[in-house]
């Protein structure tokens, strides 16, 4: 879910929340968000929240992404929190990847 808070607050333009149903996958997640904002030239401003996977925020100042564990995510209730916010609609339909055998064929 991605809310658009930047008539709320001036620290930031938009809240993303994702969560997951295990540490494991929040850590995974919290890995893959990092590397593609790397490698798109972005570090975050600030990073809080360890490795136990339960609810780690990445500040990239403009956008200020929380990664909680779906337990986290139903107690703080940022959704609810932030519901008089409009959300800004997100394409999750991600391409699958294609792998080749060899002959270009996939």
């Amino acid at each position: 879910m991605v809310i658009d808070v930047s008539n709320q607050l001036v620290i930031t333009d938009c809240f993303v929340i994702a969560s997951a149903s295990n540490e494991r996958q929040v850590n995974a997640i919290v890995d893959e968000v990092e590397e593609k904002m790397r490698r798109a030239g972005y570090k975050p401003a600030r990073r809080e929240g360890g490795r136990e996977g339960r609810w780690t925020l990445l500040d990239y100042v403009d956008i200020v992404v929380h990664i909680q564990h779906q337990d986290e995510r139903e107690y703080y209730a940022l959704d609810r929190l932030w519901r008089d916010c409009p959300t800004i609609p997100v394409d999750l339909d991600v391409p699958a990847t294609s792998t080749t055998d060899g002959d270009g064929a996939s």
